[in-house]
């Protein structure tokens, strides 16, 4: 298959998107509605995100799963596949990690062995979890040349990444494969994850694992003290990254892209009191009236296999080099608009209904 030049006038292009009922790809199908005239391919198992999108004459959703191979081989009918597909709910690392493994390795592979016999372009998103067991002093994770460190087999909170990073291996390894892997550190934003009991189970990532406690008036848990450092990025930003790629992609293929924001690192703590802040101004309410943190054990809290990173600090110069991307959407205002709409989208009637259930 030629890949075509990713004209956004071209109204003949369609470009499938994996998971494109989730966080991320409910957003990377609203910006190609808007900024191209391109047609989507949508494949997810809920849609409820992107309800909106679906009587779009552009939009074509299906409703399957990587683990069904008549489902691989329609996505590879297209000349560029974006896949956003995967289990990223750290409480189910440690219960579930076979479910994890299949869904973040075996699945991923099938459709790149399929991407790769049909010539299609495979956009695979990984995650920065792969650098792995980082101390705290560890300094900027580069994309070809980072040491990679995990914990024992024991440790099955590795489920996830050993997964994520054998998939991209194996994509490396496969010499007919047009790839491209994005390794996103910590995406936030509208539509992030769930809250537990109302639309998931489990624990959810820690922006919406604290935005969950605070809209239901709990103590933020803080993890061995909160003392891990991470950078967060806008959802927005991640979008424009994945656009630049579009408008580059012989420089985009046969790489691997850190994308994150490097002067949006913060301690877990520090998170916790910025988005109690940050709530406290949103509701209108005084902070004092908000409870305390609580620090809690990890292993207590996740469950059995249960390590962490210390210190997750991306180097960018890569993506800004190849593709000319930089992230630049400030701390603040990434919680904010993040925090906003998780309180307005759980103050709904129907969510305080299955809250007080």
């Amino acid at each position: 298959m030629r890949i075509p030049h990713l004209n956004p006038k071209d109204n003949s292009i369609t470009v499938a998107i994996v998971g494109c009922g989730g966080f991320i790809g409910s957003h990377l199908l609203k910006a190609v509605l808007q900024r191209t005239c391109w047609r989507v391919f949508a494949v997810d198992l809920e849609s409820y995100r992107i309800q909106q999108h679906l009587a779009d004459p552009r939009v074509e959703f299906y409703c399957g799963d990587l683990a069904n191979p008549s489902v691989v081989q329609r996505i590879a009918q297209f000349p560029v596949v974006v896949n956003l597909a995967a289990i990223c709910v750290p409480s189910r690392y440690m219960s579930e990690a076979t479910t994890v493994i299949r869904s973040n390795y075996d699945h991923p592979a099938r459709l790149a062995d399929a991407c790769a016999k049909s010539g299609s372009w495979l956009i695979h998103f990984s995650t920065s979890e792969i650098y792995g067991k980082t101390a705290a002093d560890s300094g900027l994770l580069e994309e070809d040349s980072a040491d990679l460190v995990f914990g024992s087999v024991a440790a099955s909170r590795w489920s996830y990444a050993t997964a994520k990073l054998l998939a991209e291996r194996y994509m490396a390894g496969l010499t007919n494969l047009q790839w491209t892997v994005v390794r996103p550190f910590n995406f936030v934003g509208p539509y992030m994850d769930f809250m537990p009991g109302v639309d998931g189970e489990g624990i959810p990532r820690v922006l919406a694992n604290f935005s969950t406690a605070l809209v239901r008036g709990e103590p933020i848990k803080l993890v061995n003290g909160g003392l891990a450092r991470r950078t967060f990025t806008s959802v927005h930003d991640a979008i424009d990254f994945i656009f630049c790629l579009f408008e580059n992609p012989a420089a985009a293929k046969g790489q691997a892209f850190n994308v994150g924001n490097p002067d949006n690192e913060i301690s877990i703590a520090e998170l916790a009191r910025i988005m109690t802040e940050i709530y406290a101004d949103v509701k209108h309410i005084p902070v004092e009236e908000i409870p305390g943190a609580q620090i809690v054990d990890g292993v207590e809290y996740y469950g059995v296999g249960y390590e962490d990173s210390l210190r997750r600090m991306p180097s960018v110069e890569k993506a800004e080099r190849l593709v000319g991307f930089k992230a630049s959407t400030p701390l603040r205002e990434v919680l904010r608009e993040s925090l906003t709409w998780f309180a307005e989208h759980y103050s709904t009637s129907d969510c305080l209904e299955k809250l007080a259930e």
